[in-house]
């Protein structure tokens, strides 16, 4: 079914909605869930939340890109169940870790009006850099830092040895670090 009817399902307040977006986006909403939770069942239920949200979004809202759309909500919902889960925690997992490396580059405080308002900017100095990038290390840039993938299964994915992406990596974030200065904002 194309993305398209399916939200009209939504809009429709027709239940096969549901089962529609299951069926063509459970594994992918899964996949992105267990990457951060490292849970088959918390995956799930994660994504069970994921279309309980995406109802009570549909209407008013009306994704252009509903595969993103469903993305965005897994991965927000998987974060907040992980930070539940390890609020007295530190270390140890591939969320934490992630956090950490950006950690140099971006800034994670506590949320104020200001501090929406910064990240909303943020988001979109983050979305001009990465459209800078060469196709493959933009690639593998969002499957690490927002996927949430292990350095191993990157390097699996394009076929080179672990350190090659690690340097990757570790050149990306330098050049946003650079891009970030130079669009004002204090690393």
């Amino acid at each position: 079914m194309e993305d398209s009817q399916i939200i009209e399902l939504y809009w429709n307040r027709d239940e096969s909605a549901l089962t529609e977006t299951d069926r063509k986006y459970g594994n992918y909403c899964w996949k992105i869930a267990h990457n951060i939770l490292l849970s088959p069942e918390d995956a799930e239920e994660c994504v069970s939340d994921t279309w309980m949200h995406a109802w009570n979004a549909m209407p008013p809202q009306k994704p252009a890109i509903l595969s993103a759309f469903l993305a965005k909500i897994t991965r927000n919902l998987s974060i907040d169940r992980y930070k539940s889960a390890h609020a007295d925690k530190r270390g140890g997992g591939r969320v934490a870790v992630c956090l950490d490396e950006l950690g140099d580059c971006i800034s994670l405080g506590t949320a104020t009006p200001e501090s929406v308002l910064d990240e909303q900017e943020l988001a979109s100095v983050i979305d001009r850099f990465l459209r800078t990038l060469p196709e493959r290390d933009c690639s593998i840039f969002l499957r690490r830092y927002w996927y949430v993938d292990s350095v191993s299964s990157i390097a699996r994915r394009y076929r080179v040895p672990e350190n090659t992406i690690k340097s990757n990596l570790f050149r990306t974030r330098n050049k946003l670090r650079k891009f970030l200065q130079e669009e004002g904002f204090a690393v």
